[in-house]
């Protein structure tokens, strides 16, 4: 039979994204691929650093202590083959089970997304997120700078998702910046009982309630973190309930800056569209930019 990807969490992430390469990133951009190229080579044997995304990922990968692989890890990465080797060896040296990677020297890696059926992607690179989101894949830019993920939930992999323009469509982050918050207030509470579309993030979701319902040691803990307050709670609300997903811990916090509630909860990723937000929450947690919906049409 021929192998098959189909079923599994398949997640892609740049080698940035996963290690830190920040200090090699500095030769690449200050002098060109060739000195990145042999930096690299003469690490080969130096485990690099874990990154930001680096707790997401051993823990989904946890998922596969018994016999059927839940979560696929793949690197999709800028790098050149030879740095690729580096990347390899550092996964080994953690005890990451990645065996598959896409190395493209330079050029745009996200039109792999599509033959991996990919549910998440991963890349310190804008312009890659933003091909990946226009494909239809939920993909967010990770902030190097951002903190590392809690140790203190080892069985559990936490991630705290932004609403609109995240898990939903930004049709009333449209009201809002259009028309401020007494018209979006107003307008959600007249659809209250009128489910929101689905944002990019959704299907991330769905994979997400999927794999929680899988038996095993590991599980899975998620978060809404939205500026949304009563009444435009309710409407959110009912749009989880018609897909039929729960999370386990919702917070309207009505503007309030997301970043210290965001360190109580300890995710190992939270994903937000406003600079903003992310901005204030990688002093905490590590985060990514979802760069989605009527915010970020004008950031090109």
């Amino acid at each position: 039979m021929p192998i098959s990807l189909d079923g599994q969490l398949v997640v892609a992430i740049s080698s940035r994204a996963l290690f830190d390469f920040e200090e090699e990133n500095q030769v690449f951009e200050a002098s060109d691929d060739r000195a990145y190229m042999r930096l690299q080579l003469e690490r080969v044997d130096t485990p690099a650093k874990p990154g930001v995304a680096f707790s997401l990922v051993n823990k989904l990968l946890a998922f596969n202590a018994g016999d059927t692989p839940r979560v696929e890890v793949v690197i999709l990465s800028r790098n050149d083959p030879v740095s690729g080797m580096r990347v390899f060896r550092s996964a080994k040296h953690y005890g990451l089970t990645i065996q598959r990677g896409v190395f493209t020297r330079g050029q745009s890696p996200w039109r792999y997304l599509r033959p991996l059926s990919a549910n998440l992607f991963l890349s310190t690179n804008e312009p890659d997120v933003r091909s990946a989101l226009a494909a239809g894949v939920p993909a967010a830019r990770v902030y190097p700078q951002s903190a590392r993920a809690s140790t203190d939930h080892p069985n559990e992999v936490r991630i705290a998702f932004d609403g609109d323009a995240v898990l939903f469509s930004d049709e009333a982050e449209q009201v809002f910046q259009r028309d401020g918050l007494d018209a979006f207030q107003t307008h959600e509470l007249a659809q209250a009982q009128t489910p929101l579309a689905a944002g990019p993030f959704k299907p991330l979701l769905e994979a997400l309630h999927r794999l929680q319902r899988e038996p095993g040691g590991m599980r899975i803990r998620t978060a809404l973190v939205t500026a949304r307050s009563a009444p435009a709670h309710e409407r959110a609300v009912r749009t989880l309930m018609g897909w039929h997903i729960e999370v386990d811990e919702a917070m309207f916090l009505g503007g309030l800056p997301k970043g210290a509630f965001l360190r109580e909860f300890e995710p190992d990723f939270f994903f937000d569209d406003q600079t903003g937000h992310v901005e204030n929450a990688l002093t905490h947690v590590p985060a990514g930019h979802v760069a989605a919906g009527v915010s970020n049409q004008s950031s090109h």
